[in-house]
């Protein structure tokens, strides 16, 4: 036997069963494959659709998982705040004290 077979064989879990593809947490069962889906949120009262965004779907249970990476990005989109500046806040600064700053030279 080569050294590839017996790795497989000591712990199959290890290995994907497809490539970049997952085992359902659900049914554990299926094996969660990358789709790109029509996603629907609600942004205060209105409803949000979202064509080929990417997800991850059980070829069994038909369970979905959102791509984290990608709901994050949207969230960043639909900040009410996204692409307003960000006001500078002013430190406050002590009370200038004028004696400190009068030409002791120049008298009249």
């Amino acid at each position: 036997m080569t050294e590839i077979e017996q790795k497989t064989e000591e712990n199959p879990a290890e290995s994907s069963p497809v490539d970049g593809a997952s085992l359902c947490s659900e049914c554990h069962a299926g094996v969660l494959r990358l789709q790109y889906l029509t996603y629907f949120t609600w942004l205060n009262q209105e409803l949000i659709t979202v064509p080929n965004f990417p997800s991850w779907v059980c070829d069994v249970c038909g369970r979905r998982e959102y791509d984290p990476r990608a709901i994050s990005w949207l969230n960043t989109l639909l900040n009410p705040g996204a692409g307003r500046r960000v006001p500078m806040r002013r430190r406050n600064l002590p009370p200038r004290d004028n004696r400190l700053h009068r030409n002791p030279v120049a008298r009249e």
